[in-house]
């Protein structure tokens, strides 16, 4: 096999022979033709037992070609494969019946990850590399990725996870031929080692605590025993369920919801001055303070918006977990930010799709998503994670004292 070194490519690009990048592709690809059929040559002379020409006892010898046009992201490859007698090889390098060369479904997936439309994709490919897959060809692959993330749904989970983040983000999908909002909930956790894991998806309907008692059944079941502090966006019925699944976890409300919630209904005029009032709540040196900057805020606010005040005190016992910690414990606990970027990824890669036409189409989208961030975070830890995890230690130090070595 003469496959080119740097040396003939340089007498090729000077002699005027490859002129362009097309060029030097069609080059290529016809590099790789010889590689594959080369190889397929050695996988059956390998499966044979005997060389070519040479002599056997053997009833099965090679008996001519297959010839097949392979897919790739170079464009298309026109290979022979060869066969034997008897049916019995099976190629590995381009297997009987495949169209597409390996390297090419990672493709689709990554364009498939970044939010284009199976038909975008096909018209990319067409496009970009002048070869044709049907729409179908595309879902199949797709399709293979279900899979893998209702493994990873499933997965074993570690005992323990110091803090858990729960947020949701709203997709349009398709239900009983209606396209309608429909929440998606993601739960990020932090492990001992201070790195984020995303534990799940789980896409419904149902905002209600005997909901979220499934949710934190199921996690309970894949293996964690113990949470330390729960941080939610203040999900309906979650907090209830949080109590009766690990009822020595404490629970902190998102400060940004609520602010947000806060100023919903306050005219464009005061927003601004109300913000700012609201600010010294969450902003003060502790518990006590925060109370009494409740109580001037409601002296100013609590004739025309009385509902802000109202709403503060009513989740008091879940806004104000987080002053009983130093500041590396209150920034990290205070708001849902570490999940919320999370979401805004996917709004991103999701956008372009306009509605999901399942909630499997949904989850599979969410899924390739997570785990492109998830890469992301192996590569590090929680800022700070060795100031916090020594506050924890000594906050939760019964439970903690099960897995410190």
């Amino acid at each position: 096999m003469s496959l080119i070194n740097h040396e003939e490519l340089k007498k090729q690009l000077a002699s005027g022979e490859l002129t362009s990048l097309d060029d030097i592709t069609n080059e290529f690809k016809n590099i790789l033709k010889e590689v594959i059929q080369t190889a397929s040559q050695e996988e059956l002379t390998s499966h044979l037992g005997y060389d070519k020409h040479q002599e056997s006892d053997s009833s099965n010898y090679r008996n001519g070609y297959n010839e097949k046009t392979i897919k790739s992201k170079y464009g298309n490859i026109d290979v022979a494969i060869p066969r034997d007698r008897e049916s019995s090889f099976e190629p590995q390098l381009v297997k009987k019946r495949e169209v597409l060369l390996d390297g090419s479904e990672d493709l689709i997936l990554s364009l498939y990850t970044k939010g284009m439309s199976v038909r975008d994709i096909q018209h990319h490919l067409d496009d970009l590399y002048g070869y044709e897959l049907s729409e179908q060809t595309i879902s199949n692959i797709t399709s293979k990725i279900i899979e893998k993330a209702n493994e990873w749904q499933n997965r074993p989970l570690d005992e323990i996870y110091p803090i858990i983040f729960m947020d949701a983000t709203v997709l349009k999908i398709r239900v009983d031929r209606v396209v309608k909002n429909i929440a998606a909930y993601i739960m990020l956790g932090v492990t001992l080692e201070g790195k984020k894991e995303i534990i799940g998806i789980w896409i419904g309907e149902n905002e209600t605590s005997k909901y979220w008692l499934t949710v934190l059944n199921d996690i309970q079941k894949r293996g964690i025993q113990d949470v330390l502090i729960f941080a939610i966006d203040g999900l309906n019925g979650f907090n209830e369920a949080i109590k009766a699944v690990y009822p020595k976890a404490e629970i902190q409300r998102c400060i940004v919801h609520q602010i947000r919630s806060s100023l919903k209904f306050v005219s464009w005029k005061d927003r601004k001055a109300v913000a700012k009032d609201l600010k010294s709540v969450y902003s003060a040196h502790n518990e006590e303070d925060a109370q009494l900057a409740l109580t001037d805020f409601n002296d100013i606010w609590g004739k025309k918006y009385p509902n802000i005040t109202a709403s503060w005190q009513t989740h008091w016992a879940e806004l104000s977990t987080f002053f009983k910690y130093p500041d590396s414990v209150r920034k990290l606990i205070y708001t849902t930010n570490p999940i919320e970027s999370l979401n805004a990824t996917i709004k991103r890669k999701t956008k372009s799709k306009g509605s999901f036409p399942t909630v499997e189409s949904a989850f599979k989208v969410m899924y390739l998503a997570t785990q492109e961030q998830q890469e992301k975070w192996n590569m590090s830890s929680i800022r700070n994670w060795f100031e916090i995890y020594p506050q924890l230690s000594i906050f939760f130090s019964e439970i903690m004292s099960k897995y410190t070595k």
